[in-house]
């Protein structure tokens, strides 16, 4: 459960990206808070305490609205959602996202098909799956809208996991830390090989902390070859 002074925080931060969350999305973080807690004593689900969920997990994953604004019935698949990062916080700030959170560990996804349960939310769905697997499924490939990663790899791996289930002209986030930008550089040419161009880099720093998240903006500008499906890659 959030302290009103954790509440008030989320609030302000989230504002700052211009997102409202009024009083009963509020309620619902609050909620999700304490299910991740509780669950995290059965799970082992995040290292982050419950003292910093807000700024570590909450605001960060909305830092998404600083690079791109999801818009109400948009596809988008989480790729390596953990224990719901950021796909949850996205569902809850912006009501009407067909959202799909994509793990390959089970016992994840069975918290967050109750915490999903527990909180409402109709339009979220949990996939037991890997990335490079959904590429070559014709119902996933090149099927959604929005594709997000956060702590989950490399980018020059990220980009051959997300990029072949982004749909033309659609686009894929990817969260990176200060440190990412050569990272970053040596995945260009992979990046747009699989159809893909980064649009922006976005340097965000976290709400009332002094750390900075790097959004990565790709665009999906033309489908990516089959060829450069990449099977021994794992999520």
């Amino acid at each position: 459960m959030l302290t009103e002074s954790q509440r008030a925080h989320l609030a302000e931060g989230a504002a700052v990206w211009g997102i409202h969350l009024d009083a009963e999305a509020l309620d619902r973080f609050s909620r999700f808070a304490t299910l991740l807690e509780e669950g995290n004593r059965r799970l082992n689900l995040t290292r982050i305490p419950a003292e910093d969920v807000v700024e570590l997990h909450f605001l960060d994953s909305l830092a998404l609205a600083a690079v791109f604004r999801p818009e109400p019935g948009m596809r988008v698949l989480d790729v390596g959602t953990g224990a719901g990062f950021p796909g949850v916080p996205l569902a809850l700030a912006f009501p009407g996202l067909q959202m799909t959170l994509l793990d390959a560990t089970r016992k994840r996804l069975l918290f967050l098909e109750e915490a999903i349960t527990d909180l409402g939310l109709a339009d979220v769905h949990v996939l037991h799956a890997r990335a490079e697997d959904l590429a070559r499924d014709p119902q996933h490939r090149e099927h959604y809208d929005l594709v997000t990663a956060r702590a989950v790899a490399k980018m020059l791996l990220l980009a051959g996991w997300l990029l072949p289930l982004v749909r033309q002209n659609g686009v894929a986030v990817v969260y990176k830390s200060r440190e990412a930008g050569e990272e970053i550089a040596a995945a260009r040419l992979q990046i747009e090989a699989l159809g893909g161009r980064i649009e922006r880099i976005a340097d965000v720093i976290l709400p009332r902390t002094d750390i900075l998240r790097k959004l990565v903006l790709i665009r999906k500008r033309r489908p990516t070859p089959p060829r450069l499906s990449r099977p021994s890659m794992r999520t």
